[in-house]
């Protein structure tokens, strides 16, 4: 079986979507598995050819790219969701985000920099992107959350203040000391408590409750 990162596109433009296959089929690492012209298609196709990254578009027609990744979230397919879009609207970022996106990137991205995004995401991690934080964070603390970072132990708030930094749970054991599978069991407690979809949530709540700031 390949260890290479099984990646699905979906754009309703195909010139995007060719341009997208060339750039990152020769990559040594990646491996362009299909293409969807909208969201439809993608969450279909996330289903039949099981991607672990899928690159979506958000403004597509039959299904726009936000419910797209709310199905392939509850799918539980475990696909990764990179949003790859020519919007930076507040509104669309964090719809985006809310829905499950584990990363959020404008069309004009370098293309070595997409391919260190799916890497990122791949591995498990938040993609946050400086360009956006700001943004993301003036929707997020609007929203009504009960302050539930009291509920977590003082070593899930160790974790969760690494997480807001971008440090993949391999990172979070050597600097705390403990086994990658505890950091597991930590990221999904403080998930289940704080009520987030994922880790990008989680990392954005940190900041909002100033647990951590982004520099």
């Amino acid at each position: 079986m390949s260890d290479k990162i099984r990646v699905l596109i979906a754009d309703d433009h195909a010139v995007v979507r060719q341009g997208l296959r060339a750039f990152l089929e020769v990559q040594d690492d990646i491996e362009v598995v299909g293409e969807a012209a909208d969201g439809a298609k993608a969450v279909k196709l996330t289903e039949s050819l099981a991607p672990d990254v899928v690159l979506m578009d958000l403004v597509m027609p039959r299904v726009d790219g936000i419910e797209a990744i709310r199905q392939i979230r509850a799918s539980g397919s475990g696909a990764r969701v990179i949003v790859l879009t020519s919007f930076a609207d507040d509104q669309k970022v964090f719809a985006a985000v809310r829905a499950g996106a584990a990363g959020y990137l404008l069309k004009d991205v370098s293309p070595n920099e997409l391919a260190e995004a799916i890497r990122t995401v791949n591995r498990g991690e938040a993609l946050l992107n400086p360009a956006v934080a700001a943004k993301l964070m003036q929707e997020f603390a609007h929203e009504a959350r009960p302050a539930a970072s009291q509920s977590l132990t003082e070593r899930e708030m160790d974790v969760l203040r690494l997480i807001a930094r971008g440090r993949s749970n391999k990172e979070i054991a050597l600097d705390l000391g403990v086994a990658e599978k505890t950091v597991k069991t930590h990221v999904s407690s403080i998930l289940g408590k704080l009520q987030l979809a994922d880790r990008t949530q989680a990392a954005l709540y940190a900041v909002r409750e100033r647990l951590v700031e982004i520099e």
